[in-house]
């Protein structure tokens, strides 16, 4: 039962992972500019990481709440792209805060993609168990073809 349960996460596990390290990564970048005399530096680098990690937790639940209500290879796609966008948005804000507006719009993006999956997870869910009808197979499929289109910027 055990790996059963662990089959159905291990991509989740693995996106969570990396964001941790990316955590660290945007911590010792904070703690570096903190060492230098340059005080602009230090605020947008240090405001780039409180606005990442305020947005954080919201990332985590609605990609873990999508991978375990609808299909966890699409949620975990969309928390790689995420953290590959939050990337982008951290290192722009670094140099001028307009160059990371691109970067948070996309990450906004990616996180309604996965609110829409938890929805559309609980939703199906509350359908089976209700009413006795399981849409799971078509809307894993449609779930898979749109996180493709999550790369279109």
């Amino acid at each position: 039962m055990e790996s059963v349960v662990v089959e159905h996460i291990y991509l989740l596990v693995i996106v969570t992972i990396i964001s941790v390290f990316q955590n660290a990564f945007f911590a010792q970048k904070v703690e570096r500019a903190g060492k230098t005399n340059n005080s602009s530096a230090f605020e947008r680098v240090s405001c780039a990481n409180r606005n990442c990690m305020d947005s954080y937790t919201t990332f985590l639940a609605v990609m873990w709440c999508a991978g375990l209500c609808l299909r966890q290879a699409p949620a975990a796609f969309a928390g790689i792209v995420y953290l590959v966008v939050r990337q982008k948005y951290f290192i722009g804000y670094m140099g001028q805060t307009s160059q990371s507006t691109p970067g948070y719009l996309f990450g906004k993006r990616v996180l309604f993609f996965l609110m829409l999956m938890c929805i559309v997870g609980v939703f199906n869910y509350l359908l089976m168990h209700f009413f006795g009808s399981d849409y799971k197979e078509y809307v894993e499929t449609i779930a898979n073809a749109a996180s493709a289109l999550l790369l279109i910027p």
